[in-house]
């Protein structure tokens, strides 16, 4: 039997989340399948820890495009869920992500903030930190996601976006479009701003 779809579902949300769901099962066939090996192996080959690490990667990635681009739903996430996830993200990578938000919130909201954290990723391409703070004391406009780093990558016309000035995106923007329109749908309201060594984006 089908299931029901409803108008107001978000199809790109729902893409987004039929991809993720069905390359996590075999990702993770790949991950278990390489535990055995790296368990029976004597000493770990550069080749085995190589794609040890790959995988660890993908999964990490996968379940944070899952949260960023996937159907929010009504689940709510704790701060150690979140954080985890941003850990294993960071894993070999140039851009430490930190999740600092106290409390737990919706899925939509940390579907906000990571689409959040996609559009300051790229204003480091020389690698750097991301933090996301929330404090559930504050009120409106509480949450920042601040990236630092030597030297920021300024790209205004894509980041105009985010003030609703549509220009072109490329796949890797896409988050460009999508944010303003999830924080929109929220109730939110954006504001950005970039220097020469951070990137911030509040809402």
């Amino acid at each position: 039997m089908l299931a029901e779809t409803h108008p107001e579902d978000d199809l790109v949300a729902l893409v987004g989340s039929r991809l993720c769901h069905d390359l996590i099962s075999p990702l993770g066939a790949i991950g278990n399948g390489v535990e055995l090996l790296t368990m029976t192996a004597t000493t770990l080959s550069p080749e085995l820890q190589l794609i040890t690490e790959s995988v660890a990667a993908a999964n990490a990635r996968i379940k944070f495009f899952r949260l960023a681009f996937g159907r929010a739903g009504e689940q709510r996430m704790g701060r150690p869920e979140v954080s985890g996830l941003m850990a294993e993200l960071s894993q070999g990578s140039r851009v430490k992500i930190s999740w600092e938000a106290e409390g737990d919130y919706s899925r939509q909201m940390v579907k906000i903030a990571c689409l959040a954290v996609l559009c300051i990723e790229p204003a480091l391409p020389r690698g750097g930190e991301i933090v996301v703070r929330r404090d559930p004391a504050d009120g409106p406009g509480a949450w920042t996601v601040l990236g630092t780093t030597a030297r920021i990558r300024e790209e205004p016309e894509l980041w105009a976006n985010l003030d609703g000035t549509p220009s072109p995106v490329s796949p890797a923007q896409v988050q460009f479009a999508l944010l303003p329109r999830e924080a929109a749908a929220a109730g939110l309201t954006l504001a950005w701003k970039i220097d020469d060594t951070t990137a911030q984006i509040t809402f």
